[in-house]
């Protein structure tokens, strides 16, 4: 068997293998707790627009001052947010408060 015939048709398929994978990117949306409406549907379109392209989403509500007492708005705002993009996402993890920052992630659903 021909060593140099061999190297050349690995390399041909470790190629074809790099060509068909796909990267997934980790695209993050900010809020505050007390987003408006016309914003949040911003937010939301912008949101499901990636998760169709198939990156995940990182949404975060981030905390200001004394906003930080309430963290159960922001909960409700990020719930909301997954709430409405169920039809393209799953939730990878639940909301979760990490400093002045509360963080929900999202998976896009497998087209099948």
């Amino acid at each position: 068997m021909d060593y140099g015939k061999f190297k050349y048709e690995q390399s041909k398929k470790e190629k074809e293998a790099r060509k068909n994978q796909k990267i997934i990117d980790i695209k993050e949306i900010r809020m505050t707790p007390n987003i408006e409406e016309h914003d949040f549907q911003t937010k939301l379109r912008n949101a499901v627009k990636f998760l169709s392209a198939g990156d995940k989403v990182k949404a975060s509500v981030r905390f200001r001052g004394r906003e930080i007492t309430h963290t159960e708005i922001g909960a409700r705002v990020l719930n909301r947010l997954a709430q409405e993009c169920a039809e393209v996402a799953t939730i990878e993890r639940a909301p979760k408060l990490e400093g002045r920052s509360m963080i929900v992630i999202l998976n896009p659903k497998q087209q099948g």
